[in-house]
């Protein structure tokens, strides 16, 4: 067995498969994206479907809070559709991939990782505000998949 036989092998040992990956990604749709907290009473769960207040309680899907709560609202906020978009490709990437059976894991990572930066932007925007502080989970989770599922494939790519 070559060098280079060898590394793909081992790669792919430590590699979830493409099941998996795309469950990961999925998963990641329970997940809040980023949780705001006001006064240090409220809450409101970011998703990448929706959101979710704590007072009073209440949920708004996504696009109804685009085309319709959006007016007045700080641009920082679009980072939220931002990442999800760049999610929802990501995701397409996978499964496109694993229905193929050939995926390159440079886009899908890439994607992944654009999501997570727009989140602690998001995040960000909301913490530089009086009285609110904001938790970006969701660059966690989507990093996490990044470096579990795609991480070994990049590196052995870049050698």
């Amino acid at each position: 067995m070559s060098r280079a036989d060898t590394a793909s092998h081992a790669t792919s040992e430590r590699t979830p498969g493409p099941r998996t990956r795309v469950a990961l990604l999925l998963a990641l749709l329970l997940l809040p994206w980023s949780i705001q907290v006001f006064t240090a009473r409220d809450a409101t769960f970011l998703f990448a479907w929706g959101l979710v207040n704590t007072n009073p309680v209440s949920m708004v899907s996504l696009p109804e809070f685009l085309f319709v709560y959006t007016r007045g609202l700080p641009e920082f906020i679009l980072a939220w559709p931002l990442s999800v978009i760049c999610y929802a490709l990501a995701l397409a990437s996978a499964v496109v991939g694993w229905l193929a059976g050939r995926e390159d894991p440079r886009v899908t990572a890439g994607l992944l990782a654009l999501a997570a930066i727009a989140q602690v932007r998001l995040a960000w925007g909301f913490s530089i505000q009086p009285n609110r502080t904001a938790w970006p989970l969701a660059t966690f989770g989507l990093l996490v998949v990044v470096w579990w599922s795609y991480w070994p494939q990049l590196r052995a790519t870049v050698r």
